[in-house]
């Protein structure tokens, strides 16, 4: 068995003991993600940035979030189709799906989201960054991902992250020199 088959059966294999902790993972997975963007937004909103910091972090958030989610990750799954784990394997099923398992959409979006916001403010950043790994390890538990599945989602989201604020922060220098 390939250690991503041993590791999804170990994550999943929690799953299904626990009514309370079921709830949680189903939670974590479904609706936090809704919640982390309405607090994402409020946390910039009433933050002490000026406001073109604010309107710079919703920028490169919001763009290598979408695109590293509806972009590249809808890219792959057009070319490559892997089955979810409950279609391929004996699962403890907490959530379903119709769409390809790789990469993980919910992986590209939060890691891009939490790398975006780390990159203007490292302490939200972190906090994000532990979101993202709640949302993500929960699709595991849940039946839904396989870890590889995660960790090219986190992959996509972290590099367009850096990717989109660099090009950003490169289209505002330019502009700056050439007002001078």
């Amino acid at each position: 068995m390939a250690l991503d088959t041993q590791l999804f059966s170990l994550l999943n294999s929690v799953a299904g003991r626990s009514p309370f902790f079921d709830e949680s993972i189903v939670f974590f997975a479904l609706y936090l993600p809704y919640l982390l963007v309405i607090f994402f937004l409020g946390l910039v909103l009433f933050s002490q940035y000026q406001k073109r910091e604010k309107i710079q972090i919703l920028l490169v958030t919001a763009l290598s979030s979408v695109i590293a989610r509806f972009g590249v990750t809808e890219l792959i799954r057009f070319f490559y189709h892997r089955p979810r784990p409950f279609a391929d394997h004996s699962v403890t099923q907490l959530l379903t799906s119709n769409e390809w398992s790789s990469p993980s959409g919910h992986a590209a979006f939060f890691f891009a989201m939490a790398t975006a916001i780390y990159l203007y403010n490292k302490r939200w950043g972190v906090g994000f960054f532990v979101a993202a790994m709640l949302i993500t390890v929960s699709r595991v538990i849940a039946g839904i991902h396989y870890p590889s599945d995660i960790a090219l989602g986190a992959f996509i989201g972290i590099s367009l992250a850096y990717a989109t604020y660099y090009f950003v922060h490169k289209r505002l220098e330019q502009q700056s020199d050439s007002t001078y």
